[in-house]
């Protein structure tokens, strides 16, 4: 099994708006009320949202490949395109998916070795992120490889304010 990243360019938008809707819905949409579930749906993984982030010379998207498989994508944000801390220090990840059906083999381990060197060659002293406070899996998973919880903020999806916890990683 061979992994690695590609930077996404906005001719990758299409995939981009895909690959995003199926990891959201194959992990939130069971959790949440349909209405709010498809508003927040349209608006995080719409057309014109993901152009103009992936025009943002502060946020950039990778997908994920193993051998030649698509399987999952990440975001990160740095400066003023973080969605909280916007410390010059930082880089949040604010997005971290992988396919359902290729979860499990220690794919998310590798994304957030990745993830960390890209942190270091920009000289960044932590990355950080915000899981939702209902979702252990991910939370377990995080405080195995050294993250630990900071503080809280509110995410909407819809109209239903949730709690994301703000976990971070000193590198």
């Amino acid at each position: 099994m061979k992994l690695h990243l590609r930077p996404c360019t906005i001719t990758d938008l299409e995939v981009l708006v895909n690959l995003g809707r199926r990891t959201f819905i194959e992990a939130f949409e069971k959790d949440n009320k349909p209405e709010d579930f498809r508003t927040y749906l349209d608006s995080a993984f719409g057309e014109e949202t993901l152009c103009k982030e992936l025009q943002d010379i502060n946020s950039a998207y990778y997908f994920i490949y193993m051998d030649s498989s698509l399987v999952g994508y990440i975001k990160l944000n740095e400066n003023e395109a973080q969605s909280d801390i916007k410390d010059i220090n930082s880089i949040e990840l604010e997005r971290i998916y992988v396919l359902a059906e290729f979860q499990g083999r220690g794919i998310g381990e590798w994304i957030l070795r990745q993830v960390i060197s890209i942190a270091k060659v920009k000289d960044r002293s932590y990355v950080w992120l915000g899981v939702w406070e209902h979702n252990p899996k991910a939370i377990k998973f995080y405080q195995r490889l050294g993250f630990y919880k900071f503080g809280s903020h509110p995410y909407f999806i819809g109209s239903d304010e949730q709690t994301d916890w703000l976990m971070r990683l000193d590198i």
